[in-house]
């Protein structure tokens, strides 16, 4: 009997390996990514555009490190799963080891002899030809799994030390961004640049509604041609990497509902332009943080609110894809011994938000209808 209930509590562990190939995979995966993105950093220097460079090179790191964390958690959260059956099952499973253990010792012919004579010798005999190959199967389990938590630790060590490295080169690619940011002298002119009504505006509204209300309402006089930005409706990348924390109309924690999207963010993560546009408003507005007001077509505003650092101005052209900003907070690091400590939380470090509102004539509608990422998550 307690043969049996070891060997069913050792069948929790005897399948294959998957999450360990799983976290492996995507180890691997986020390697590569964030090899590619340090050939990447090396080449921006030479390139003809920098900028660009750059900020390809910063959202390259972004994706492996936001990867290679997904691998660490996974490898920790299988860690945890295995301990855990066997913390649950420590007794049966010393049982079942000390039966392994007697078998393999005890001499051959003593094995066959049973107090019952000849009859009683056959259907031991019987017995033991019957449990004996599913002792050595589930004795092969256990022994897959404790060779599988000595990989898992080995995979998770590898990664922490990469993850440091990697982390460090990232600050490296966002520090050489905004100084050559700074730096570039052939930017397109602001078309539309009165600091003196600008800063009357800002005194007249009392929340980011009245904002962009007022600038839907005041178009400029020489707007750009732009691409038609209503045929982009399900195919925008979002301008940041994070992960959905509340959706249009969804009350917060206060119960106060926004009419846009809330995504949470690591500190320092890169902000981009999802489509070409020029910019009607970059700069701190009340409690919401830096605020950039893109107008993308002349009947649509997009409002990016709760970043830290600015790469843009009002006024400025901005092509698709180019760096906005960065979300605020310190170097994004420091989170390692976090996700090793939470593995269930594959959220550890997203501590800052971006909120994204989209407008047409003046009225809010629904981002996540224009995103091509959020229909996944």
């Amino acid at each position: 009997m307690i043969l049996r209930t070891a060997l069913a509590a050792l069948l929790l562990l005897s399948a294959p390996a998957r999450a360990e190939l799983d976290a492996a995979a995507t180890a691997s995966r986020a390697a590569e990514m964030l090899e590619q993105a340090g050939f990447a950093l090396l080449e921006a220097d030479g390139a003809r555009d920098r900028v660009e460079a750059l900020t390809q090179t910063v959202r390259a790191y972004e994706e492996g490190l936001l990867a290679l964390r997904e691998g660490i958690r996974q490898a920790a959260l299988r860690e945890q799963t295995i301990l855990m059956v066997f913390e649950a099952e420590r007794d049966r499973l010393s049982r079942l080891l000390g039966v392994l253990q007697s078998i393999e010792g005890a001499p051959a012919p003593l094995l066959m002899m049973h107090p019952e004579g000849a009859l009683g010798t056959a259907r031991s005999g019987m017995i033991v030809s019957e449990i004996t190959p599913a002792v050595a199967e589930e004795a092969r389990a256990l022994r897959g799994q404790l060779q599988e938590l000595a990989t898992l630790r080995g995979l998770q060590d590898g990664a922490v030390a990469q993850l440091s490295e990697a982390l460090e080169r990232a600050q490296d690619a966002r520090s050489a961004l905004s100084q050559a940011i700074a730096d570039r002298r052939m930017l397109p002119e602001n078309f539309t640049r009165d600091e003196i009504a600008m800063a009357e505006l800002l005194d007249s509204v009392d929340s980011l509604d009245s904002l962009a209300a007022l600038l839907s309402a005041d178009p400029p006089e020489a707007a750009p041609e732009l691409p038609d930005f209503a045929q982009a409706r399900g195919d925008l990348p979002l301008p940041v990497l994070g992960t959905p924390l509340r959706a249009f109309g969804e009350a917060d924690a206060a119960g106060v509902t926004r009419p846009g999207l809330v995504r949470a963010t690591r500190p320092r993560a890169l902000v981009t332009a999802p489509w070409p546009a020029w910019v009607r408003y970059a700069g701190p507005l009340l409690d919401y943080g830096n605020v950039i007001i893109l107008e993308p077509e002349g009947t649509y505003l997009m409002v990016l609110a709760g970043l830290g650092t600015l790469y843009v101005s009002a006024g400025d052209l901005v092509a698709s894809g180019a760096p906005l900003g960065l979300m605020p907070g310190g170097a994004d690091g420091g989170d390692e011994d976090l996700i090793l400590r939470e593995p269930q939380s594959g959220g550890a470090g997203l501590t800052e938000t971006l909120y994204i509102e989209l407008r047409e004539n003046g009225a809010p509608v629904d981002p996540a209808e224009w995103f091509t990422e959020t229909a996944r998550d």
